[in-house]
């Protein structure tokens, strides 16, 4: 998949080998907390390992040369109709500014498109060190859907971003 000067890279579904690369990305990039990191682990054990869980669907992309460059979870949002959430989307600090970001939320789109879904959200702080992320979802077309004020800690609300998906393409 290409995008403009985008870098090409490939996905799959998300593999054993990619669990350590993945992790190297999170705690590269700066802006995950190791709760959040471990939280994330655990989900992406939790598809490795649970064949029957049905709430996460990982996909890892990869470079040209087959290195893990980035991730993403979603899963059907619990108790509702075509809602799915995006749990995790990171790429590693060394291929940013190249549309990977991009790429990975497309094919994410996609995926919950093929799986039913009509609106998918993603939650961010407010936090400073989140100013990229939350410019990354307002440049692909996501608006921001609801705020919690101090939800994580005082002065760090919860920000939910949201987009809807059309069965007749994004």
């Amino acid at each position: 998949m290409r995008l403009g000067t985008a870098a090409l890279i490939t996905f799959r579904p998300t593999e054993e080998e990619d669990r350590d690369p993945i992790r190297e990305i999170l705690q590269q990039s700066g802006a995950f907390t190791a709760e959040e990191i471990r939280t994330a682990l655990e989900l992406i054990d939790s598809f490795l390992h649970e064949s029957e869980q049905e709430d996460y669907d990982l996909r890892t992309s990869l470079d040209a040369e087959g290195r893990v460059v980035g991730y993403f979870c979603v899963g059907p949002t619990p108790l509702t109709q075509a809602t799915f959430d995006l749990y995790w989307i990171a790429v590693d600090p060394s291929n940013l500014r190249r549309g990977i970001g991009t790429q990975l939320l497309l094919h994410a789109e996609e995926l919950v498109l093929k799986q039913g879904g009509r609106l998918l959200l993603a939650e961010t702080s407010s936090r400073t060190g989140y100013d990229k992320t939350r410019s990354f979802y307002r440049k692909n077309s996501y608006s921001e859907v609801a705020r919690i004020r101090d939800y994580y800690d005082t002065g760090d609300d919860l920000l939910i971003y949201g987009k809807y998906l059309s069965q007749s393409g994004i």
